[in-house]
């Protein structure tokens, strides 16, 4: 194991203009010299916010791709947390590190596609995570404890902890948001922003009978079913939306609908809270209870945003969320 102050030194010494590249095996970090580490690297190594050994990782990856191709590429990843085998994308080199985090069911090229592309790269890496089960994150199986979303905010926390990383924003979808916010409250010293939209820190009787109605996947539009269906195979996405909404339910017999509402006045993120107004599977009370209760949060209205707001308007979404990363 690496000690602190050899990270240190290590990190000092990259600051440099002499370049190195690390390459971390089963925790020991060795240095091969005469490989270029970008000017970006460097300055994200001087923030103290990252490990050199999550760049060592990213640039292992990038080796075979055109030096243009780089900074652009979206690179696939496998980590081992908690026993499981985790699969994420990065992008970009930006100082400041985004962990994305999907909706149900959702995965990195299903829910991220817009933002993996779109965003600055020069400004951010991009983190996106498949929890365990979904996307490429399968094997296992996906399972559905109660407290499941508690449950995939620790799998994203050691990643982070795998990872090295040390300071990130967070931005999460539906789930994803509310996972984020669970893992900004259990650790406010790794984020320090968070965005979520399409989130909520309890479910209503209201809200189970409408999850029920879309139970059944052959209900939904091509368009929504397809994108699911082509990584998971109809049989898999069906048997486990259904096991989804039996979760909820179970979050609302169990635990009288709280997910996490006692969490939230641990949250010191600077948060944006977005919500679509024609979203019909999370009603304006969500919203409005997470600003009302996140101290250091900002409330945004899509009038014509739906659940999906952020690949429908991924344009203005992403100008939206990069302005307030920036403040």
């Amino acid at each position: 194991m690496v000690s602190l102050n050899m990270s240190r030194r290590i990190t000092k010494f990259l600051g440099t203009c002499t370049y190195r590249r690390f390459i971390v095996i089963k925790n020991h970090v060795n240095v091969v010299p005469e490989i270029k580490t970008s000017i970006q690297t460097r300055r994200q190594l001087a923030t103290g916010n990252v490990d050199p050994g999550f760049f060592a990782k990213m640039q292992q990856a990038r080796t075979k791709l055109a030096d243009a191709d780089k900074q652009s590429a979206i690179v696939s990843h496998k980590e081992k947390v908690n026993g499981m085998d985790i699969h994420f994308e990065t992008t970009g080199d930006g100082q400041e590190i985004l962990l994305l985090l999907p909706g149900a069911l959702g995965s990195t090229r299903t829910d991220f596609e817009k933002q993996l592309t779109g965003f600055n790269k020069s400004d951010y890496t991009l983190v996106a995570m498949d929890p365990q089960g979904y996307g490429r994150s399968i094997p296992p199986e996906r399972t559905w404890p109660l407290e499941y979303l508690q449950r995939d905010a620790d799998d994203a926390l050691q990643l982070c902890k795998t990872l090295g990383l040390r300071k990130i924003s967070v931005l999460g979808w539906s789930d994803g948001g509310n996972t984020g916010m669970i893992l900004a409250a259990k650790e406010p010293a790794l984020v320090s922003k968070l965005v979520v939209w399409g989130a909520n820190a309890y479910f209503t009787e209201q809200d189970i009978n409408a999850f029920e109605k879309i139970r059944d996947i052959s209900s939904w539009s091509d368009r929504m079913r397809e994108p699911f269906v082509k990584v998971y195979g109809e049989e898999y996405f069906q048997k486990h939306w259904s096991k989804w909404v039996d979760a909820c339910q179970a979050y609302y017999n169990d635990r009288e609908g709280n997910i996490f509402m006692d969490d939230l006045k641990n949250i010191t993120a600077k948060t944006l809270i977005i919500h679509g107004v024609k979203d019909a599977l999370v009603e304006q009370e969500h919203p409005d209870y997470l600003h009302a209760n996140i101290k250091c949060s900002e409330l945004f209205l899509m009038p014509e945003g739906k659940h999906n707001l952020h690949i429908r308007y991924s344009k203005e979404f992403n100008s939206l969320v990069e302005e307030f990363l920036k403040k």
